[in-house]
């Protein structure tokens, strides 16, 4: 099975939080009443998000957090890759693989091919799109086009996708 680790569901809500609320900065405390999440799980994710250059962090009164970029700007991958590091299904993809079958392993090229393909679904949703609602026929506005051609050429260095 595959699933994302709780802090990065979190930090996908703290994200949303904060592009639906971009009037203000916002500290710590703040969000973590407004999401009903501990204050320390808050602290933690805030910060992965921060290094990862998702957030600007102000400090002082009059300081607190606020999204780096426009909602439509940033994607999931780039959320999940600020906190779990590079999107990698198999360690094969990864950039720091171990695997002793690597260098003669049939499936490794197709195991790319998935990843890449998970990885530029996941960077086609939009942070402004998880905040839209679902419409009256119960259907996401969330959209996945096929982009097969553009995908035999794509690549992921560091989590993120060229093509």
């Amino acid at each position: 099975m595959l699933r994302m680790g709780k802090l990065t569901d979190y930090g996908i809500v703290l994200m949303s939080y904060l592009a639906a609320n971009r009037d203000v900065q916002h500290s710590a405390h703040t969000i973590a009443e407004a999401v009903k999440v501990p204050l320390p799980t808050v602290r933690k994710v805030l910060k992965s998000l921060s290094h990862g250059g998702l957030l600007k962090s102000e400090r002082g009164v009059m300081g607190g957090y606020s999204l780096n970029n426009s909602p439509d700007k940033i994607s999931v991958a780039e959320i999940i890759t600020a906190i779990e590091g590079p999107i990698a299904l198999t360690e094969c993809v990864s950039d720091e693989s171990h695997c002793e079958q690597e260098t003669h392993c049939a499936v490794q090229t197709n195991w790319t091919r998935i990843n890449n393909a998970v990885f530029h679904a996941l960077d086609e949703v939009k942070l402004a799109d998880m905040l839209a609602p679902q419409n009256e026929a119960g259907t996401s506005p969330i959209k996945f086009y096929s982009s097969v051609t553009k995908m035999s050429t794509a690549t992921i260095q560091d989590g993120e996708f060229h093509d």
